[in-house]
């Protein structure tokens, strides 16, 4: 929560995308934290915003220890998280498949909100 109140707030490049942290992977001798990312946009965009927070990578950790008051911090790696891409894709391709099946002149409705 901390790290993504960070990127957000603190971490000033044009070239930073929407992101948001999906999980992190500390190890066991918390020398090293993998931080998985969701970013939206295209690939161009996915690789920007990576770019801007592997940059930014020294400052978020000295920014975590700061806000959590710790003596030492976990070395912050970043891999994007493709995985909300995969259950866009999963939902698509589903709904082409319901449409399919469905009697001629009938289309997918959405549900009522």
């Amino acid at each position: 929560m901390e790290l993504s109140n960070l990127i957000l707030e603190r971490v000033k490049d044009p070239r930073l995308g929407f992101v948001t942290v999906t999980h992190v992977k500390i190890t066991a001798d918390l020398k090293s934290a993998v931080v998985f990312l969701s970013v939206l946009g295209d690939k161009k965009k996915k690789e920007e915003t990576f770019k801007v927070l592997q940059h930014a990578a020294g400052f978020l950790q000295h920014e975590v220890g700061i806000a959590l008051k710790l003596r030492y911090t976990p070395k912050l790696q970043f891999e994007l998280d493709d995985s909300l891409d995969k259950d866009f894709e999963i939902g698509e391709v589903i709904r082409k498949i319901e449409d399919r099946e469905k009697p001629a002149g009938e289309t997918h409705n959405e549900p009522e909100r």
